[in-house]
């Protein structure tokens, strides 16, 4: 609990800090790997609306005054730097290949499981698979490098993916703008959120390191028997 309410801070302080700035950069690594991005358009969208006594939004060190142009700098920021992280990730996938995701893909949860799940997504919907990627939760930060190294298109990929995280970054900071002075109630509730994925993630990195040690296990039987 303590963990994710300093999580929740962290994020929160660091765009309050930085503004727009920090916006862009977490949603661009959202793209690739969780950054907890519904908190980050949520607030950025609280922060637009003045919810937060003497924070301000500037752009290229100029303050913006109107809050309903606060929140489409906010919004597009968000998704702006999504878009662009994305197409990195698509690089990534394009330049390291089907073969080595495969090999290594666990190590950002991408195993074979999951690459599996990806290929029969990316088969049953087409180019519309990277769109609905970008609109749903926890999944849509797991599309952009099996999308490179699954060879999608880069142009129906790159337009789906702006239209997704654009719908997807107004949706998440519209609702911050809407609760505006009420934040802080809010905010207690989300928390709630920040609970599971924390605790999603600890689940993930238990299963890493229980399949790791039976591999080692086997591993060693097997060199035993040799022996």
């Amino acid at each position: 609990m303590v963990l994710a309410i300093g999580i929740t801070e962290a994020i929160t302080d660091f765009i309050g800090n930085e503004g727009i700035y920090a916006v862009f950069g977490l949603m661009l690594i959202d793209a690739v790997l969780p950054a907890a991005s519904e908190l980050v358009m949520v607030y950025a969208g609280a922060l637009a609306a003045g919810a937060f006594p003497g924070a301000e939004v500037t752009l290229f060190g100029t303050t913006v005054e109107s809050t309903t142009t606060a929140f489409v700098v906010m919004a597009l920021a968000g998704a702006i730097g999504y878009w662009i992280g994305a197409l990195i990730g698509w690089l990534i996938g394009w330049g390291v290949g089907r073969p080595a995701l495969e090999r290594y893909g666990k190590y950002v949860h991408l195993g074979p499981e999951r690459l599996a799940h990806a290929d029969r997504w990316f088969e049953k919907y087409g180019d519309g698979a990277v769109f609905l990627g970008r609109v749903l939760p926890v999944a849509r930060s797991f599309v952009s490098i099996p999308a490179g190294a699954m060879k999608q298109r880069l142009w129906p990929y790159t337009w789906t993916t702006l239209l997704g995280s654009t719908i997807w970054a107004f949706a998440f900071a519209g609702i911050g703008f809407g609760v505006g002075s009420s934040w802080e109630s809010f905010h207690e509730n989300f928390r709630y959120a920040d609970i599971a994925i924390l605790v999603i993630g600890a689940a993930i990195v238990a299963a890493l390191v229980s399949r790791y040690l039976v591999r080692r296990r086997r591993a060693e039987g097997g060199a035993d028997a040799a022996s």
